[in-house]
C-alpha cells in the first residue's frame, strides 16, 4: 500500500526523556498491533535508545529504520521510521537520573515534531513523558509539555482535556494551590473556558452532547449553605453561555457529574481544580488515561504519568497509557485536521 493510499493518520511520536520510561514505553507501544492498525507512527528520537530499549519488550519488539527527516519516513510493514537526532548517547547518561542532555533531547524531540505537524508532514502529535528538572538542568525555562507546546505552536491559551474510556473532562484550573483554585472560579473565566471547551469539542469532530460544569462546593453549596460560588460565579457563567446557543448544563454536584458523563449523560465535564477532575478519571481508568492538548494548531495526546525514574529502564513501565495516546490521537486526527 502507498502512502497515498494508506488512510492512516500520521502520528509524530516523541521519545520522552531518554533516562526515563519513555524508549521503552514507546518500543512497546510501537508492538501493538493495534497501534499498527490505527496510525502510521514516525518516531522523534535517538535510535541508539530505541534499540536498547527495545530489549526491555517482550517479543521480538519492532524495527527501527533511521531518516532524516519526516519526508524519508516509508511506513512500511513491520518497520519504524524514527527521525534519528543523535543526541543522547547511551554511554553518556544513566537511567533514572537528571541530565541535562536528557533535558535538551527530550526537549528537541519534541520541537521537531511540531515541525512536522506545522509543516504537515505529520497530523498530530503523541507524547511520551519529559522530566522537569532535567529540562532545568539543561538551561531550558518551561515548566512542562504545555508551556514548549504552546510556544512551539504559537499558541497563547492551550486547554488540557483528559479522555479515559469515552469520559472527557476538561479543566479550569490545573497546576496552582487548592486556595488559589477556588478564587479563580469567577464568572469571566467559566465562560471564557466554556466557549473554550467547545470550541474544543468541535475541533475534535464531538458536537452532540451537552458540557456540564461540575459544582465546587459540597452539593454545590445548598444555596449558600456551603459557600457562594455556584451563585456567584458558575450560575451566571452558564447561563450567558447558553444564551449564546452553547449547550452547557449545571452546576452539577461532582459526586455524581463524572459518573452521569461516564455513562453518556454529557459530552465533558468541566473540572474546576486539579484534583477534582484527576481522581475521576484515574479512578476510572489509571492506566488508559490520556491527556490532550487542544487550542494548538495541531492535535497533541500524551501519557498522563511521568518519566517513573524508579522503575525506568527496567522493563516494569506498563506501555498502554502510550499506546491509548496514540489510538487517541489517530481517532481525532482526521476530525482535528478538517476543523
Amino acid at each position: 500500500m502507498s502512502g497515498d493510499e494508506d488512510a492512516r493518520p500520521r502520528i509524530a511520536l516523541t521519545m520522552g526523556d531518554p533516562a526515563g520510561v519513555g524508549p521503552e514505553i514507546v518500543a512497546a507501544a510501537l508492538s501493538d498491533e493495534g497501534v499498527a492498525r490505527a496510525a502510521r507512527c514516525l518516531v522523534f528520537g535517538d535510535v541508539r535508545v530505541l534499540e536498547r530499549a527495545k530489549r526491555l519488550v517482550k517479543g521480538a519488539g519492532p524495527s527501527f529504520r533511521s531518516v532524516e527527516s519526516p519526508s524519508e519516513a516509508r511506513y512500511a510493514k513491520g518497520v519504524v521510521d524514527v527521525v534519528h537526532l543523535s543526541n543522547a548517547d547511551p554511554a553518556l547518561f544513566e537511567p533514572g537520573r537528571v541530565c541535562p542532555l536528557c533535558g535538551r533531547a527530550a526537549f528537541e524531540y519534541v520541537e521537531r515534531a511540531v515541525g512536522a505537524c506545522l509543516s504537515g508532514a505529520a497530523d498530530a502529535v503523541a507524547t511520551a513523558p519529559i522530566n522537569k528538572e532535567s529540562l532545568r538542568a539543561a538551561g531550558l525555562s518551561y515548566v512542562g509539555h504545555t508551556e514548549m507546546l504552546a510556544a512551539l505552536g504559537g499558541a497563547l491559551h492551550p486547554l488540557t482535556m483528559f479522555e479515559t474510556r469515552g469520559l472527557r473532562i476538561f479543566f479550569l484550573s490545573r497546576h496552582v494551590s487548592l486556595r488559589e483554585a477556588c478564587e479563580l472560579v469567577t464568572k469571566e473565566r467559566l465562560f471564557d473556558a466554556l466557549v473554550a471547551c467547545d470550541a474544543a469539542l468541535r475541533a475534535l469532530g464531538v458536537s452532540d452532547g451537552e458540557i456540564a460544569v461540575a459544582g465546587l462546593n459540597p452539593h454545590c453549596g445548598e444555596h449558600g449553605l456551603f459557600g457562594d460560588e455556584e451563585g456567584r460565579a458558575i450560575e451566571p457563567a452558564v447561563l450567558r453561555a447558553r444564551s449564546l446557543g452553547l449547550r452547557v448544563a449545571g452546576p452539577i454536584g461532582a459526586d455524581s457529574v463524572f459518573h452521569q458523563a461516564k455513562t453518556g449523560r454529557y459530552a465533558a465535564v468541566l473540572s474546576l481544580y486539579h484534583d477534582q477532575g484527576h481522581i475521576a478519571a484515574k479512578t476510572f481508568d489509571f492506566e488508559r488515561t490520556v491527556s490532550l492538548t487542544l487550542g494548538l494548531p495541531f492535535l497533541r495526546t500524551s501519557v498522563d504519568h511521568g518519566t517513573a525514574f524508579d522503575i525506568s529502564w527496567t522493563g516494569r513501565a506498563s506501555p498502554i497509557s502510550m499506546i491509548e495516546a496514540i489510538l487517541v490521537a489517530a481517532r481525532y486526527a482526521k476530525a482535528f485536521r478538517a476543523a
